[in-house]
């Protein structure tokens, strides 16, 4: 019997992780304050699944019963019985607190309690609880059945039986985990947001477009996407938070977010999930 997971949070990180976990297997309960959100990201799944079984990656069977295999919840209690909760919620350090203060109170014992956050400290969000040896991040990379990277990041407390649990789990999901240490951003996010950051002071200082800076980096530097576009597709909210942790965790100016991205973000030009940020879609 594979062991239960569950999922906090049902949007584009949320969704991705309850997919990949109900894929390889596992009872996955989703959950979401959010009836709505539980409902677009189960259709999401289903979605994104259809896609797999015309690519001929997946069978319309194994689809199937990956899909019996996820349920949602509204309630946080749900996360009873599970040997893994994962925290997706939105990149906000007092929201993931309160979350891990009352995961303390209710997930099984033993169970390892892991967040999927970018750039938030782990070991402080492990002293929300009075089980810091069992929290841990687990930073999968967007979107979640593509990419194969999931930074699995130690906080002070971590145990090596927690780190070994996850190293375990996550190659089972054919991901590749990386272990990394716990500092602002990571390593993932230390060096990408910099660089977006870079972009958008190119930007801001037209040194050139958007299409001329992203073009630069896809065909000078061999990118898939350009940075401004993959600012877009992660969220320019997400992205400052992110130089926002970086900035105030390592006290260095290079850090500063660009006046250009505080500005977009401030008009509610967010990205793709907006409709409008860098580009207009």
């Amino acid at each position: 019997m594979s062991e239960t997971i569950a999922v906090i949070g049902a949007g584009q990180m949320g969704n991705g992780i309850a997919h990949v976990f109900a894929q390889g297997g596992h009872p996955v309960t989703m959950i979401d304050v959010s009836a709505e959100a539980l409902a677009r990201g189960r259709a999401t799944i289903g979605k994104n699944m259809d896609r797999q079984v015309k690519k001929g990656t997946l069978d319309a069977a194994a689809k199937d019963a990956a899909l019996a295999r996820l349920t949602t919840s509204t309630e946080l209690g749900a996360v009873a019985g599970a040997a893994l909760v994962v925290e997706a919620a939105t990149e906000n350090q007092a929201l993931k607190l309160k979350i891990f203060a009352d995961l303390d109170q209710m997930a099984d014992a033993g169970a390892v309690l892991a967040t999927n956050t970018s750039s938030i400290s782990i070991t402080t969000i492990a002293a929300a609880t009075r089980r810091p040896a069992d929290v841990i991040g687990m930073h999968f990379m967007n979107p979640v059945p593509v990419m194969q990277l999931v930074e699995v990041i130690r906080g002070l407390a971590t145990s090596d039986e927690t780190t070994a649990r996850v190293m375990a789990w996550s190659t089972a999901l054919g991901k590749v985990p990386v272990e990394v240490a716990d500092y602002p951003g990571f390593v993932a996010n230390r060096i990408l947001m910099p660089m977006i950051n870079e972009a958008l002071y190119c930007l801001m200082e037209g040194v050139g477009t958007a299409e001329a800076i992203d073009t630069v980096m896809k065909l000078g530097m061999n990118h898939p996407m350009g940075p401004l576009a993959l600012a877009d597709l992660i969220g320019l909210d997400t992205c400052l938070s992110i130089l926002e942790v970086l900035h105030s965790g390592l006290g260095d100016p290079k850090y500063r977010p660009c006046p250009l991205l505080r500005k977009y973000v401030a008009a509610g030009w967010l990205g793709r999930k907006s409709g409008r940020g860098i580009y207009a879609y």
